[in-house]
């Protein structure tokens, strides 16, 4: 999430970058300036077509401007939330072994231990009572 975020903020200051550059080209004068070099008997007509083309990518960029802001406000959350969550996980106090925990778990909490240490105590009583039992 912070990998897309860091995206999302590049992308916002490049298309910021494209909006002022879009903006400056919007100034009469330089619309003039960009239209000095063609002739034509109605310049004015190309003065607003150039204008209106402008505006049209300018609307454009502040669209997607608008969209990025509303993608970083939602992932500046999540990931406040993820770290809220993790922060939960790691000052909960510690409890036994989870219904999850593997069989290790089960192993460590001596639940596997019980017939290992009833085999030894039946081993144990035969022995006993051999010796008791036998011919000296």
């Amino acid at each position: 999430m912070r990998l897309q975020l860091s995206e999302v903020e590049a992308k916002q200051a490049e298309l910021q970058t494209r909006l002022r550059e879009l903006e400056e080209n919007l100034k009469p004068e330089n619309i003039e300036h960009s239209l000095a070099g063609v002739g034509s008997t109605h310049p004015e007509e190309l003065r607003e077509q150039r204008r209106r083309q402008l505006e049209i990518e300018r609307n454009g960029v502040q669209a997607q401007l608008d969209l990025l802001a509303t993608s970083h406000t939602r992932l500046e959350r999540a990931i406040a939330q993820a770290d809220a969550d993790a922060y939960r996980q790691s000052a909960a106090p510690a409890r036994g072994p989870s219904i999850n925990a593997g069989p290790a778990a089960a192993e460590s909490s001596g639940a596997a231990s019980v017939p290992a240490r009833q085999r030894r105590l039946k081993k144990k009583r035969a022995r006993k009572l051999r010796r008791q039992h036998r011919p000296y």
